[in-house]
């Protein structure tokens, strides 16, 4: 059976990060895609140019009608914006019977700020016990926190520790930020932990790694996989995305990892 996956994020203008990139992931890891948008964003591989929110009325209509016709078996969650928006999100997901991914987007790959600072404080106390896993990188992780962002594979599992008190089921702590010749992300639950290693691929094209990483999370969960399982094949899919990302010619900036990498086709 073909899982349904529901993507509660904002959406990217260039299509390399947010809901855009989340349809991607799922459907190239064998999902189906859904989407409530909570933001549109102007951006592309060079920065954020604006963001609007989305009208809370209309986060909680496109939530009902999904919920009042069509199965869920997993949740992505991105982009959120806002204090309100999170406490939304919180509610919408009551009596949801699946694996929840949050990915806690805070910052764009350029620096823009996508959660507001007050926001951050609601995602803490609403939204992570309500997560199965949640997938920072070490900015967003120092920044739930409150604390110096970790540079050495013994504080991220302190961290990571520490995001777990806070109440998700599971903390997978990825580790790009890290110096070194590899990308590390820990995996770190009630059972113990576990970390799956990447070469870390030379390219500047890495927008939106975190929505498709959480995303193939997301719908590997959605198809019965057990955690580990799950997380081992979103890191293979992310490692391959990445590495077949300069092969796509988008955008003068940050670009994009290749989402359909396993479908491209050699001309003869």
């Amino acid at each position: 059976m073909i899982p349904n996956i529901l993507s509660i994020a904002g959406s990217d203008a260039s299509g390399g990060a947010g809901i855009q990139a989340d349809l991607k992931a799922i459907g190239a890891n064998g999902g189906y895609g859904m989407s409530v948008i909570t933001a549109l964003t102007a951006q592309n591989t060079q920065g954020v140019r604006a963001v609007a929110l989305t009208d809370l009325a209309m986060i909680r209509a496109q939530m009902q009608a999904i919920r009042d016709d069509i199965r869920i078996d997993a949740v992505k969650i991105g982009m959120l914006g806002s204090p309100e928006i999170v406490l939304l999100v919180a509610e919408l997901l009551a009596g949801l019977d699946c694996p929840v991914v949050l990915d806690p987007v805070m910052v764009a790959k350029g620096g823009d700020r996508l959660l507001a600072a007050e926001a951050v404080a609601a995602l803490r106390s609403h939204l992570l016990p309500r997560a199965s896993v949640i997938t920072p990188n070490l900015p967003e992780a120092a920044d739930l926190l409150d604390t110096a962002e970790a540079d050495s594979p013994a504080q991220m599992q302190a961290q990571a520790r520490a995001l777990l008190a806070l109440g998700p089921r599971a903390v997978l702590l990825k580790g790009g930020h890290l110096p070194g010749g590899a990308c590390p992300d820990l995996l770190v639950d009630a059972d113990g932990q576990q970390t799956f290693e990447a070469p870390r691929i030379a390219t500047a094209n890495t927008h939106g790694t975190g929505c498709t990483l959480s995303s193939a999370l997301a719908t590997q969960l959605g198809h019965g996989l057990p955690l580990a399982r799950a997380t081992a094949a979103a890191k293979a899919y992310i490692t391959a995305a990445i590495a077949g990302a300069d092969r796509l010619r988008v955008g003068h900036g940050h670009g994009p990892v290749h989402h359909f990498h396993a479908l491209e086709k050699t001309p003869t």
